[in-house]
């Protein structure tokens, strides 16, 4: 390996590849996974908020797109708690703790996409319609606004830590900022215009992004 190729970005994942040929095991590289469980707790906690609020303002307005983001927030504060599992105790150095990890972080976004694909679907079928709701667009704007910085630092910590597990996690972030930006955009149409029907195909996208993510991060695509 030439001095060239250390030295690409972070987020190119022959980066990640190459961090994980010789997994630090120096003070820098302990700290970064000491940095990488760190947001994975700061993320488990804003999760259980953002999700538990989520799924009230979504049930009271009747919005799949706002259930669906919100069980993605639930989704993601299980990759927190694979990630914090990762990197706790002897596992921090653990080969085999590591691709547990990338593959239960692959699991866990298809377990949100055939409900909200099935609603979402309903929904277009039966014309249900969403009702507003303000809870909605101040948690999904905030979403919008928090997200991606987070998402960023995670990825470049799974660079640097050669952990798909993390940069996985990172990408669930990023996610979580799109499609809050797609429901954000779904309940102000609805508000302003009556689109009724951009929300549960904003649902069905919400799903269809999931298990592509999910085969991403069970092939090491994230990562490696």
């Amino acid at each position: 390996m030439n001095e060239h190729e250390v030295n690409r970005t972070p987020l190119d994942g022959d980066a990640c590849c190459a961090a994980s040929e010789d997994t630090g095991r120096d003070p820098g590289w302990a700290r970064a996974a000491g940095r990488a469980r760190a947001l994975s707790w700061a993320s488990l906690i804003w999760m259980t908020v953002e999700g538990a609020a989520g799924l009230a303002a979504g049930i009271s307005a009747g919005s799949i797109a706002l259930i669906g983001w919100a069980m993605s927030s639930v989704v993601e504060g299980l990759a927190s708690v694979i990630v914090i599992w990762r990197f706790t105790g002897s596992r921090t150095l653990s080969e085999t703790a590591e691709g547990r990890a990338q593959k239960a972080v692959a699991v866990s976004f298809w377990l949100l996409a055939p409900y909200v694909a099935i609603e979402s679907a309903a929904s277009v079928i039966t014309g249900h319609h969403a009702d507003t709701s303000g809870p909605g667009i101040v948690l999904t704007a905030l979403s919008l606004v928090l997200m991606p910085g987070l998402g960023i630092a995670k990825r470049r910590l799974g660079a640097r830590l050669g952990s798909v597990a993390t940069a996985g996690e990172g990408t669930q972030n990023l996610l979580c900022a799109y499609l809050a930006g797609a429901v954000l955009l779904g309940l102000a149409a609805n508000t302003l215009f009556g689109w009724w029907w951009l929300d549960p195909l904003i649902g069905l996208a919400v799903a269809a992004v999931a298990v592509r993510e999910g085969a991403s991060a069970w092939r090491g695509d994230d990562c490696c």
